[in-house]
């Protein structure tokens, strides 16, 4: 399985809550929704249905998977909310339990085995492994040399801080930008892999 991550995120390199006011507001963040303005359904939402074409798997951390759980099984009906509804999930978290997990085709990875399990995930056959949001697990699989493909929709706002997916472990990864294209929203949806080595 490849591991693609999908991210709405704004110049500044904030992803952070994009979808609405409450959605995250750790550390004082205040431009919860700050995504709207720049959505449009060809381009921008071209790049999650894109994404969700090959996924064999979603993956989560447990907060957004929370903020999903709560949305989109009451969206049944439209065909991109019955593939998410449908397609299998996994959450990694160290505080959910599995009575919990109440969003269907959810499997709880617990944190402590998340590297390892997803590690193995990503060794066995089929399509993408799909993560969108989830900051701190996608921080973790860059670290880890555990990402596949970045898809990310940058939108043309400064957001002055918010949480990101990068690490800061002063190491260097070089990245291959695959493709781009332009919203009339001034979105960029830009598709980059990892450089090969030398």
């Amino acid at each position: 399985m490849r591991i693609l991550i999908t991210e709405f995120i704004s110049l500044d390199g904030a992803v952070q809550a994009p979808g609405g006011p409450d959605e995250d507001t750790d550390g004082g963040f205040a431009h919860g929704g700050w995504s709207h303005a720049f959505f449009e359904p060809e381009v921008v939402g071209g790049a999650f249905d894109g994404a969700l074409a090959d996924a064999e798997a979603l993956l989560f951390g447990r907060r957004t998977w929370q903020t999903m759980a709560a949305a989109w099984p009451e969206r049944a009906g439209d065909p991109f909310a019955d593939r998410m509804n449908a397609i299998p999930k996994y959450v990694v978290s160290t505080t959910l339990g599995d009575d919990e997990l109440t969003w269907n085709n959810t499997t709880r990875v617990p944190g402590a085995e998340a590297v390892a399990r997803i590690r193995e995930l990503r060794g066995t056959q089929g399509g993408d492994l799909v993560v969108m949001g989830s900051p701190t697990l996608v921080r973790t699989l860059l670290r880890e040399g555990l990402v596949d493909e970045l898809r990310l929709v940058v939108m043309p706002v400064l957001l002055g801080g918010g949480k990101t997916i990068w690490p800061d472990d002063a190491t260097l990864r070089t990245l291959e930008l695959v493709s781009t294209t332009t919203s009339d929203t001034g979105a960029n949806v830009c598709i980059y892999r990892p450089a090969a080595a030398g």
